[in-house]
This record gives C-alpha cells, structure tokens and sequence, in this order.
C-alpha cells in the first residue's frame, strides 16, 4: 500500500511557476506509475500527466503540454509537477495518483490517491 502527500501549491499570478511535490510512503514505490489530476470547482477530476515506474513513459493533457513537466526521484519517494506559464484556468486542487498497474488518463484506474494541493493562477 501507498500514501501519497501533495504540496507545493498556492497563489500565483498568470505566467507563473509553480513545483508541486508528491511525497509517498510505503513500499515497492519504485514500481508504481504515477499520476497528477486535476479538478476543478463544479467539475470532474481531469487528467494532467503520468509517468510509468521506469521513467520511459510519459503522458500530458493537451492543454499542459509545453508548459508542464512530470519528473519522479525515486529513492527520494517523490514525484514532481513543474507548471510554466500558468493560466487562470490551470486553477483547481491538484491530485497524486498512484497504480502498480495501470498507466494512463484514466483516474478510475488508480489506486492510491492523496488529498490534493489547491492551485490557483490569478489574472
């Protein structure tokens, strides 16, 4: 089993950078893919990006692609999202997902979720 915490997130103004940091403890996190979601107020959980447990593959929403970034240290037990140029739409409580599976958009496909980290990008 897996526990994931998220920080790093907060009040930025358009076309800033944020970091947020996924902390996971447990075992065997060296072989989990991982996932950052998205959801905003009204609406349902979207999908940001994922990177697989080796690191050789990795997936991003169109609408992050260019300006976000998914890295993972695993001995560290963390994933990374680095978010470039933020939009007022970027805002929205970002989540960590973790599967020993799955890799992909899908949030139902994963396991282990954390309690999210709210971002928002003023105009």
């Amino acid at each position: 089993q897996v526990q994931l915490v998220e920080s790093g997130g907060g009040l930025v103004q358009a076309g800033g950078s944020l970091r947020l940091s996924c902390a996971a403890s447990g075992r065997s996190f060296g072989s989990y893919n991982m996932g950052w979601f998205r959801q905003a107020p009204g609406k349902e959980r979207d999908f940001v990006t994922a990177i697989s447990w080796s690191v050789i593959r990795t997936a991003y929403a169109d609408s992050v692609k260019g300006r976000f970034t998914m890295s993972r240290d695993n001995a560290k037990k963390t994933v990374y999202l680095q978010m470039n140029s933020l939009k007022p739409e970027d805002t929205a409580v970002y989540y960590c997902a973790a599967d020993p599976s799955y890799f992909g958009s899908r949030s139902r496909m994963y396991a282990y979720w954390g309690q999210g980290t709210q971002v928002t990008v003023s105009s």
